[in-house]
């Protein structure tokens, strides 16, 4: 059969919701939707939650080594399960890793993995139509929580293509020894270039911090009243449909005695953007050089939402607007883990609230087979 001018080989399998991803906010949803009454399902009815990644752990399970569960930034429990006990020396990758399987476990969330979700289209019915490397599903309602570790961003600069040096990414990042006796020019503003710099420092020949903006450092506790600012913020670009900017991008970076430390011995000080890049390294507009070995971008990600371009979600100003969760041009669609919902503590909220929606979605639409 045909459906929108794409040929199929087999029948779509109907459920009632898919979930796509089982990161913090993908479990978080799966978790509202077995209470709200849904059971994980193959068939009609229920739900399913779809998984790329090869084990549990959402995007911290491709976390370096280094970042170890002591040092992460604001991990929030997931909802009805607290993660106690956990050994803060140990790799952040590992204890989350657990922690998610354990989760998964003990709710039967049943997450099916590995598992792409290539394209999803208008279907037949009012359903949805998602094809992924499983097969084609159904669904009559669909919480996407694909996050952003997939997108890395990559700027483009004048002469990176020459550099002779190696280049990579965050999200390919090793660990310090990796750069033991280079010099090493890290790129980026965030926590990330941060950690990175102050674990590579000691074992490099030389680093260089360039950024767009000035760092901004906050002192002292971040409070309800400060986060809830924040997440406004970065709610009101996803309500006028531009592209979401994450959490940490509007609230600065919290200040620590290690953060002090490669202040008052340099490894934390910033020059601005460069004007190119040379086969040796970088040249700034006043001509000042810095040879380098690796340049290092920790330059973010954007949010993995290419899977949703077939419905032409997105607006003039380039982002999906978001009411809530849910999509303004497809209430069948809500995003969790999405601009405000982005840290882990958000996803958890949105995932509660998606399924409250899309309950109320369910028991309006009538049912097709």
């Amino acid at each position: 059969m045909k459906q929108n001018g794409t040929p199929r080989t087999e029948a779509p399998r109907p459920v009632d919701v898919l979930v796509a991803g089982a990161g913090q906010a993908g479990l978080s949803a799966a978790y509202h939707l077995r209470r709200s009454g849904l059971e994980p399902a193959d068939g009609p009815g229920g739900f399913v939650v779809l998984d790329h990644a090869p084990r549990p752990g959402g995007a911290w399970q491709f976390r370096w080594p280094t970042l170890t569960y002591g040092r992460v930034h604001g991990m929030h429990a997931l909802p009805g399960m607290e993660l106690t006990g956990a050994d803060e020396t140990r790799p952040s990758s590992e204890v989350i890793g657990a922690y998610f399987r354990a989760y998964e476990e003990r709710f039967g969330l049943r997450v099916r993995r590995p598992v792409d979700v290539r394209a999803v289209r208008e279907g037949e019915g009012g359903r949805l139509l998602v094809e992924t490397s499983d097969g084609v599903w159904a669904p009559r309602a669909l919480i996407s929580a694909t996050g952003t570790w997939d997108r890395p961003f990559w700027p483009r600069y004048p002469g990176q293509e020459e550099f002779r040096g190696r280049q990579l990414h965050t999200a390919g990042y090793p660990g310090p020894d990796a750069f033991a006796g280079q010099r090493v020019l890290v790129v980026g503003g965030g926590t990330s270039a941060v950690q990175h710099l102050l674990e590579i420092a000691p074992v490099a020949a030389a680093t260089a911090w360039a950024t767009r903006r000035p760092p901004e450092f906050h002192e002292g506790p971040f409070d309800e009243d400060q986060g809830r600012q924040a997440v406004a913020r970065v709610d009101e670009r996803v309500r006028q449909g531009l592209p979401p900017r994450s959490v940490v991008s509007v609230t600065g970076l919290p200040m620590n005695e290690a953060i002090r430390r490669g202040m008052a011995d340099g490894t934390l000080s910033r020059r601005p953007m460069f004007e190119r890049l040379t086969p040796e390294g970088a040249v700034w507009a006043d001509g000042t050089v810095f040879a380098a070995d690796v340049v290092l971008w920790a330059t973010g990600f954007r949010a993995a939402v290419d899977h949703l371009a077939p419905l032409r979600l997105r607006e003039p100003g380039g982002g999906i607007q978001v009411e809530g969760t849910r999509v303004v041009r497809d209430p069948r669609v809500h995003l969790v883990g999405y601009g405000p919902s982005a840290s882990t503590i958000g996803a958890n909220r949105a995932g509660r609230a998606a399924v409250r929606e899309i309950r109320a979605l369910l028991a309006r639409e009538p049912v097709a087979v």
